[in-house]
């Protein structure tokens, strides 16, 4: 069991009071993490501590916040073996999942580095003569960054690159879930240099989530809310940073839709679909969720897909490498068995894998799938997927824009010209064509639409979602006036 700390200042801290939580291993129930269980006064001295470190990292030079940037890539990357095993202990996650997220959250870090000469402005013509008008980034202040337990260093440190890179200072609420592993992230930037009170840590109690994240939003130092989660916490995240005027980059859930046209490369197609619906067991915002393929090259598609499907390494991540650990928690096993029982009692044929009676779920297929099952429209966020059979383009972008999400997609042909077309009426924030659906680099524009969310994360994108414009301007000669 890790005994996890908080960090407020630049010290690691319990809670005020003393109070604590428990996350346990959704296999086997045993406690994983105990952790400090912080208060409304926690967040807010997290707050104070960032605002008092502030004017000082804001007034670092771009060169010197650069080289501490690289040096907490390093240190993530050394931490490599500890978040692997954190990982699996927190929320089941499979050693592969973990390595992915330790290279590319090292790698947000090193983009991070190179985006502090990145934050340019602009000479503006102005009517006035002599004046001098000019279009500023600077710094907006404190930034509190919320992060889930799914992809949990690639999304806790992505709530801190570009902040810091910008020159603001970061509060981070860790996940409930995962308190340990977004606790190292911590340790390592400490280890990197990183000034007290430029990065601050707080973790609470389920409980207490709401009063905690309204006490830190509700601080008057605080000027950007940075939201990655569940679209359900995320409308209540946009209300209070609505309320208090604080402007808010909300990346929610998804429903990614993969569709295979009439002229798809088969082998690539199911490569995608394979690797998209099920890795980290169909945990991630931008999971396949919905394979939309065409009648034509259908049954070649899905016989290969279910082959593929029935080879994958399935068990706990502490014994050996698998594909798929664990899902996070025995109330996701309920809930998809459920979506399951509906959608065959509704005539669909489930291809392989099925219900669960423990968190170590199958990768599971479900053909002839219809809009009158209730998997078509919900999230499962687990490896049990939903497949649509549909005849030509049209039908095909009518199904996958038939959601409330929209985060990623892909799309599948091999007229490229073709696939472009589908790919420009999609309603997603991302597509992909000939790529699978979960696919990030750091300097791409990440984000959705509609219930997936808004703003944008990565690259320019990022430095401006995390400054704020002015405009200045400098009169070089005397000014006439009417009086």
């Amino acid at each position: 069991m890790i005994e996890q700390q908080m960090l407020i200042g630049g010290q690691f801290a319990g809670a005020t009071g003393g109070a604590t939580f428990e996350r346990r291993n959704p296999l086997d129930g045993q406690v994983a993490t105990r952790a400090p269980a912080a208060t409304a006064d926690d967040a807010r001295a997290a707050v104070d501590a960032a605002a008092k470190a502030f004017p000082a990292w804001a007034a670092m030079g771009p060169g010197e916040r650069r080289a501490l940037l690289m040096k907490a890539s390093a240190a993530i990357e050394a931490k490599g073996e500890a978040f692997a095993a954190a990982m699996a202990a927190e929320t089941g996650a499979s050693g592969i999942w973990a390595g992915f997220n330790v290279h590319l959250a090292a790698d947000m870090f090193l983009e991070a580095a190179s985006l502090t000469t990145q934050i340019s402005g602009q000479v503006i013509p102005s009517n006035v003569p002599g004046s001098l008008a000019m279009a500023v980034r600077q710094p907006a202040g404190v930034v509190v960054g919320i992060a889930p337990w799914n992809a949990p260093i690639i999304l806790a440190v992505r709530a801190i690159a570009t902040p810091l890179a910008c020159g603001n200072t970061v509060v981070l609420k860790g996940s409930e879930l995962c308190p340990a592993t977004h606790g190292l992230i911590i340790e390592a930037l400490q280890e990197g240099g990183l000034p007290p009170g430029v990065v601050n840590f707080v973790t609470n109690a389920p409980a207490d989530a709401g009063a905690v994240v309204e006490a830190m939003i509700a601080h008057p130092a605080v000027r950007r809310v940075n939201f990655t989660g569940s679209t359900r916490v995320g409308r209540i995240i946009g209300q209070t940073a609505a309320k208090y005027l604080k402007p808010a980059i909300l990346e929610l859930g998804g429903k990614a839709p993969f569709l295979v046209l009439d002229d798809a490369d088969i082998d690539a197609a199911v490569a995608g679909a394979t690797f998209g619906a099920f890795a980290n067991s169909g945990q991630i915002c931008m999971s396949t969720e919905r394979i939309i393929v065409d009648n034509q090259v259908a049954d070649a598609f899905i016989a290969k897909l279910v082959a593929r499907a029935t080879s994958l390494p399935l068990g706990d991540p502490r014994q050996g490498p698998v594909v798929l650990g664990s899902v996070v928690d025995q109330t996701t096993v309920e809930r998809v068995n459920a979506l399951i029982d509906d959608a065959v009692a509704k005539g669909a044929r489930l291809l392989c894998g099925g219900k669960a009676d423990s968190t170590l779920m199958p990768a599971t297929l479900l053909d002839h799938v219809t809009s009158d099952m209730e998997i078509f429209y919900e999230e499962t966020f687990a490896p049990v997927k939903a497949i649509v059979r549909v005849d030509g383009i049209e039908q095909a972008i009518a199904v996958a824009n038939d959601n409330e999400f929209g985060l990623a997609s892909a799309v599948y042909g091999r007229d490229t010209a073709r696939a472009w077309q589908v790919a420009a009426r999609i309603e997603s924030g991302i597509c992909h064509i000939n790529g699978p659906t979960v696919h990030d680099e750091a300097q791409m524009p990440f984000g959705g639409v509609k219930s997936s969310g808004y703003g944008h994360f990565g690259g320019q994108a990022g430095i401006d979602a995390f400054t704020d414009t002015r405009w200045i301007t400098m009169q070089t000669t005397p000014r006439h006036y009417p009086f």
